[in-house]
């Protein structure tokens, strides 16, 4: 029977959970874990009803980045092949940054290589004091290249020198000094600081929240004149919506949106 490598579960608020189910690899990456995690990023990203995302691990760790034997069929693959299997990673990260709900990082262990990557790839990150992380690739003789986008652009171009280059494995505290994670908190409290972030995103209108996250998205990668004319017609396009309606109108009211929870 093969393996079911991630775990989604929706309660009854709308808070979805997928969890990297391969707890006896520590999580590792593998094809099947990428193809999975791709399809439960559509599937919650096409769900009305889902409000955020907690993306953990089973288990001690988050995610220990390459699967050793997924790492050994990369070796005997060709260029092509090799090539391939970068943008199927290159691809899971990119569905999970662009998700068009909030994703909240639940680092319940160690993170590495790829690992990293997809805690970047969040828009909130906690993790336990516990945690520990690390781009090792170089020591292989490799480059974190794919996941390299969303790590620079969450920790920064000097803070990427401080770990790229030197595969330095660090606690969470020096994960939370160069912007990696947000907060860090001990393992007891770990579902506690998750929750106090859920109950925030649910006093915010969904659709609202999935604009703003394009928002960041489309002014991080852009300036001058492209972002003065996309910001405003996008404010614009808010104030059009029902949601906009729903919002000011409770507000003025002291009402309470549907929204609200």
């Amino acid at each position: 029977m093969s393996e079911t490598c991630i775990l989604s579960e929706t309660d009854e608020r709308g808070v979805a959970t997928l969890t990297l189910n391969r707890p006896e690899k520590h999580n590792a990456m593998n094809a099947a874990l990428m193809t999975e995690m791709r399809r439960a990023i559509a599937e919650l990203g096409a769900d009305d009803n889902v409000r955020a995302v907690v993306l953990t691990g089973a288990g001690k760790s988050f995610c220990a980045g390459g699967d050793l034997n997924w790492m050994k069929d990369q070796q005997q693959k060709d260029r092509a092949g090799r090539i391939a299997e970068s943008r199927q990673l290159a691809s899971m990260l990119a569905e999970l940054n662009a998700l068009p709900k909030p994703v909240i990082g639940r680092i319940n262990g160690a993170a590495y290589g790829g690992g990293v990557g997809m805690a970047s790839a969040c828009d909130i990150t906690i993790a336990t004091e516990e945690a520990r992380f690390g781009l090792t690739e170089v020591r292989l003789g490799l480059i974190p290249a794919t996941i390299s986008p969303y790590v620079i652009a969450r920790i920064g171009e000097a803070n990427a020198r401080r770990v790229f280059l030197n595969a330095r494995l660090f606690d969470a505290a020096f994960a939370r000094e160069i912007g990696l994670v947000g907060k860090v908190v001990p393992a007891s409290d770990l579902d506690d600081a998750v929750e106090e972030e859920i109950s925030l995103i649910l006093n915010c209108a969904p659709g609202a929240v999935a604009r703003a996250k394009a928002l960041i998205d489309y002014v991080s990668r852009h300036h001058g004149e492209d972002n003065y004319i996309y910001t405003a017609d996008r404010l614009a396009d808010a104030w059009e919506t029902a949601e906009a309606r729903e919002g000011i109108e409770a507000f003025l009211n002291k009402g309470r949106p549907s929204w609200r929870q």
